[in-house]
């Protein structure tokens, strides 16, 4: 069905700190409503207040029809103990609508008053989802996307690449009248991407979606919201995520102006009515001091001239008073990194020679590679064709079944891996950090996390607890905090908010040691220089 979604005057909060206020929206069939801010600004926590997950500090939420399906599909970093089955399910609401449909049936049986009532709505609902042919549409989708596994095969057993296929296929079968999809191209290759574009584009249902995949975002929304956390503003922006763009800068390069203009024209006045008063004050000495006892007149003219001297203080001090007042736009907090350079290594890197893995089904190689110093290698490929693989087996970190794995000599490992698996245990951040660190003091640690937004409430935090975009911001802190000559990065972009994808390129393009990079990030396999690009695919490594 057609569905809208108002929200009215909402405002948020986390703990005691304010995250937005006066937030107006309009979800209608066919939107595209892209939010964007810095992480922490408020885009989940407002995707929970719009799906009714939470109730706001302020404000109203309105759906029309009432009954209309609203899906909110969340990151799920840490999977459940489910069947794939039992995941699309779920995801898709129909898990949810047959456990209600199920207790109506009970209730019909037992005889219990408004179980018509009941039985009819939570049918109506399991059909909408799409509940009477799931098990059919999963079974082709799965296969349109290639998952290659049982459908009752248990989600923690999956790899990153089939997980990533699994929540494709979830939003692929979901028959929502209202899309809310946090962060929903993460761990896509570029098939899953074009494939999420093209359902997301065709829907007739309003969305609203986080992203900071900025091509997807180009490429999908309508228009934009803006969560400004330095501001505390809300900004609307009709048009798509390219037109936002230029909005944005327009808006604050005219911000800035009209601050300047009024900063400058308060301190012109301020500085004119200074001199006037001194002038006056001048003034009155001369005509004390000056003046003799019986030059009444001379006395007289210069107390009038000090009466309007003060006058026209007063006139300039009433004109600063009537000026508008133009606050000082506040600088955003800017993640602004270098990666730390070690002396270089030697003239071959590292180096595979006949290397090959065998994990079940899936075989690795033969793979024969060499990376040189400073080299600028781009590694690309399908989700599942052996791209972690071939960094692990590069890095001496996998055994080979087959073949040799060599890493040249004075090589100084930097790693950002896919499942960051540096800060996913008890300990606390600061001790995962000392780690690989030891030569750093603690003070020092903290003060190089908080440059990363990582303040004093989250480094004695178990670092398990941190959210996928912290644990990333740690990882990129320790680039910083050690020198390396051999940079891997995996997925780098998986939860960054977009300033720090950009202060990212900016790290890269100064970074003058050897880099292997793995991303589905178009834009950012276009900014980041590479003098290499390799390709994997069905465990096959092949070079363009």
């Amino acid at each position: 069905m057609s569905a809208t979604l108002v929200a009215k005057n909402l405002a948020a909060a986390h703990g005691d700190r304010a995250l937005f206020s006066g937030l107006d929206l309009v979800v209608g069939p066919g939107d595209v409503i892209g939010l964007v801010g810095a992480n922490g600004a408020g885009k989940s926590t407002l995707l929970r207040l719009l799906a009714g997950l939470t109730a706001p500090e302020e404000g109203t939420l309105r759906l029309s029809p009432a009954d209309a399906n609203v899906g909110h599909l969340p990151q799920e970093p840490d999977r459940r103990a489910e069947s794939v089955r039992d995941f699309l399910a779920r995801r898709t609401g129909v898990a949810a609508a047959q456990a209600a449909l199920d207790a109506a049936t009970q209730a019909l049986v037992d005889g219990t008053p408004g179980a018509d009532d009941a039985y009819a709505t939570g049918l109506d609902r399991w059909l909408a989802l799409g509940g009477a042919d799931l098990d059919d549409r999963a079974d082709e989708a799965a296969a349109s996307l290639g998952l290659g596994i049982s459908l009752d095969a248990d989600m923690r057993s999956l790899s990153g690449g089939q997980a990533a296929r699994a929540g494709l296929a979830s939003l692929l079968l979901s028959r929502y009248d209202v899309f809310l999809l946090d962060e929903p191209t993460n761990d896509l290759d570029l098939d899953g991407l074009e494939r999420l574009e093209k359902f997301v584009t065709g829907l007739r249902s309003g969305t609203v979606l986080v992203s900071h995949d900025r091509e997807f975002l180009t490429r999908t929304v309508t228009s934009v919201v803006e969560l400004d956390l330095a501001q505390q503003q809300v900004s609307v922006f009709g048009g798509g995520y390219a037109s936002y763009l230029e909005e944005r800068a327009t808006a604050r390069r005219h911000a800035r102006e009209e601050y300047e203009e009024y900063a400058d024209t308060k301190a012109s006045l301020e500085a004119r009515a200074r001199m006037q008063r001194n002038w006056m004050d001048k003034g009155t000495r001369n005509a004390l001091r000056k003046a003799p006892d019986g030059d009444k007149i001379a006395r007289k003219a210069r107390a009038e001239g000090s009466e309007k001297q003060a006058a026209k203080a007063r006139q300039t001090e009433r004109l600063i008073e009537r000026l508008d007042v133009v606050e000082e736009p506040r600088k955003e907090w800017e993640l602004r990194m270098q990666i730390a350079a070690a002396p270089r290594s030697g003239a071959v890197v590292a180096t595979l020679r006949g290397a090959r893995v065998r994990r079940g089904s899936f075989g690795f190689g033969p793979v024969d590679l060499q990376i040189d110093w400073a080299d600028r290698v781009a590694i690309t490929g399908a989700n599942g064709a052996g791209k972690s693989t071939l960094l692990a087996a590069l890095l001496g970190r996998l055994p080979l079944d087959e073949g040799t794995a060599a890493l040249g000599p004075g090589v100084l490992v930097g790693e950002v891996d896919q499942a960051r698996g540096l800060f996913r245990g008890e300990e606390t951040l600061l001790d995962a950090f000392r780690g690989p660190a030891p030569d750093l003091e603690p003070a020092e640690i903290r003060t190089l996390l908080a440059k990363f937004g990582l303040k004093a409430d989250h480094v004695l935090r178990p670092a398990a607890t941190l959210s996928p975009g912290e644990r990333t911001r740690a990882a990129l802190a320790l680039l910083q905090a050690r020198g390396v000559n051999l940079l891997v990065l995996d997925e780098p972009t998986n939860h960054l908010d977009l300033p720090a994808i950009e202060q990212l390129e900016s790290a890269l393009a100064s970074y003058e040691g050897t880099l292997l990079l793995v991303t589905h990030d178009r834009r950012m396999l276009d900014a980041v220089h590479t003098t290499r690009r390799i390709e994997v695919a069905g465990g096959r490594v092949t070079e363009h």
